[in-house]
């Protein structure tokens, strides 16, 4: 071959176009800038590492399951978490609560809200060997553990699974514990036994590892269209069993769930309906690709931003679900609610007392004050529950508990044990619906000792005030509203007060008119700023406000709902 031979004219052409290209594109090697890098910019799902917030940069740095190691070698030196591992943690749900206390809380993951009596004695054994004494019932329907020391969280860890429990993802940016219906499985007025749903959906989490790591936080829950609510519309995923009237596409008429999106009341936001009807065996199908898209696309550089709220607020429903719908190997099916029958309305208070089950037996719904309750407390439920019923414990979003399945020849005697080991079944109207999070003695976000004023509000309350309808107060320490104070009748979000003595005091805002499911509204903010100690006699007086002026049957959420906030302030400074 003759190399000095001149190239064609289609030749030169080509080569010239080609180096035209060369010269004008980036290399794989340059960044956005044109500027030449070792390797290609990197990113999170599109987001580049400068752009990321602090969290997104610590799970970038390592994920946060893979911080075993280090829990280990902290145990074993008895030293807690430090800078990044803090977070990484909670991923396997240890939360190093400093300031508030020096200690670690442990959250277990209650699929369904439901476990057994060894699983209750189990979690009363760890507090009792390496935590405080004591166990916390919390709104999602779990159990935590406070005061434990770096050195015995390993053994935590290693008895939980060995009772059959994890806490795995039970903090951070992962789906919090799964909740159902309490009474599901037994309840005479659901439509459809939804417990095992909501466990499929646990494994389903815990079995993929891609499912952790979300831009935020995500609930899920499942309503069987039972007796008691489960609060599922204030949950990102909200899976309600409703009766389909007539056939319509592929589906024929038969038990269903309507699936609602973006609850965050913190937000004052409810889940709103998507359209969408599924069968049940396609339910955590569905979740798990909603999961997918959220966990792809939701923003991972504002932490107030990253919830999936935005993320559709931002797209819309219509352009999420066809993003859904590309990890589905079946249609989405959009049913006009008209089409479907709704459940019945909620039984308020309905989580205390003694109610028939559907078989015939009975379920006996427990007052665990402010959802706090000693290892001895848990001791006895056990075994009440095993000497009773079957074993078998539910939890509830209101900070109690049941025990099911406790036949008519045996319920006087369960009944006598309850009160024999100092609790109660029956309620006030006022202590059966007292919400309380953790507060200032454990979280170092909350500006007031929550648990402790809603007992000292509950006590002061039932002296004054005789009411002849339940009514919710929810306390909560701070704006991440985990008791959800915007769906209490009366809702109380701790704050900050300066006295005119310039002393800095506990204190609330109050919201008034809150509700959930059939009574479903966002409470409205009626009072700042007010000290603890002037707490009390104003919800007294707010009561009797409306015990004077409310209509024949009116609730209090729906008297206060009904009049102007400025004309309840009015009235409360004349009383």
């Amino acid at each position: 071959m003759n190399t000095s031979s001149p190239f064609t004219e289609e030749q030169t052409g080509y080569l010239n176009g080609f180096l035209a290209g060369i010269h004008q594109a980036p290399f794989l090697g340059q960044n956005s800038q044109g500027q030449f890098t070792d390797q290609p910019e990197e990113s999170v799902y599109g987001t580049p590492l400068d752009d990321l917030s602090r969290e997104e940069l610590i799970k970038h740095e390592q994920n946060g399951l893979d911080c075993y190691d280090t829990i280990l070698e902290k145990a074993a030196k008895g030293e807690f978490a430090s800078d990044g591992d803090i977070f990484r943690f909670k991923f396997h749900g240890l939360f190093y609560v400093t300031p508030a206390q020096e200690a670690y809380m442990l959250r277990a993951r209650i699929p369904g809200c439901a476990l057994n009596a060894t699983q209750l004695r189990g979690m009363a054994d760890i507090s009792d060997d390496w935590g405080g004494g004591y166990l916390d019932v919390t709104t999602r329907g779990n159990l935590q553990v406070r005061e434990i020391q770096p050195e015995n969280t390993v053994h935590i860890l290693n008895k939980l699974v060995e009772i059959g429990l994890t806490s795995k993802g039970s903090g951070a940016d992962n789906v919090r514990n799964v909740t159902a219906t309490p009474t599901t499985g037994f309840d005479r007025d659901e439509l459809l036994d939804v417990m095992p749903y909501a466990k499929a959906m646990h494994h389903a989490i815990l079995s993929n590892r891609d499912l952790y790591g979300m831009p935020r936080k995500f609930n899920i829950s499942y309503d069987s269209g039972g007796a008691i609510s489960v609060c599922a519309d204030t949950n990102d995923i909200a899976f309600y069993a409703v009766t389909l009237k007539e056939e319509t596409q592929d589906l024929k008429e038969g038990v269903y769930f309507r699936v609602q999106l973006c609850g965050i009341t913190g937000h004052k936001q409810f889940a709103s309906d998507s359209g969408l009807l599924v069968t049940p065996g396609e339910s955590t199908a569905l979740a798990s690709a909603i999961l997918r898209v959220f966990i792809e696309n939701g923003d991972r550089t504002n932490r107030k931003k990253a919830r999936l709220k935005y993320l559709i607020d931002d797209w819309g429903t219509p352009r999420f679900l066809e993003e859904v719908q590309k990890k589905l190997a079946f249609p989405l099916r959009f049913v006009p609610e008209d089409l479907c029958e709704t459940p019945r309305p909620k039984i308020k208070h309905g989580h205390i007392g003694t109610y028939k089950q559907a078989d015939g037996k009975n379920y006996i719904g427990i007052v665990i004050p402010v959802g706090r309750m000693t290892t001895a407390i848990a001791g006895d439920i056990a075994n009440i529950a095993d000497e009773f019923g079957n074993g078998d414990i539910r939890l509830t979003a209101w900070q109690n508990l049941l025990i099911p399945h406790i036949p008519d020849d045996k319920l006087r005697d369960a009944q006598a044990a309850i009160k024999a080991a100092g609790l109660a079944y029956t309620s006030t109207t006022v202590s059966g619906g007292l919400i309380a999070c953790t507060g200032n003695t454990g979280c170092k976000f909350a500006a007031a000792n929550t648990k402790g004023q809603a007992v000292l509000l509950g006590q002061y309350l039932e002296l004054k005030v005789e009411l002849d309808q339940p009514i919710n107060i929810h306390l909560t320490g701070c704006h991440h509203s985990c008791a959800q104070h915007y769906i209490g009748d009366i809702g109380l979000m701790g704050t900050p007060v300066k006295l005119p003595s310039g002393e800095k005091v506990e204190g609330y805002n109050v919201v008034l008119g809150g509700g959930v499911d059939d009574t479903q509204a966002i409470a409205r903010e009626a009072f700042k700023g007010i000290p603890f100690i002037d707490i009390p006699p104003l919800i007294e007086a707010l009561l009797k406000i409306y015990l004077a002026n409310r209509e024949l049957g009116e609730t209090f959420a729906q008297y206060t709902r009904r009049e102007k906030i400025e004309e309840l302030v009015s009235l409360n400074k004349a009383a």
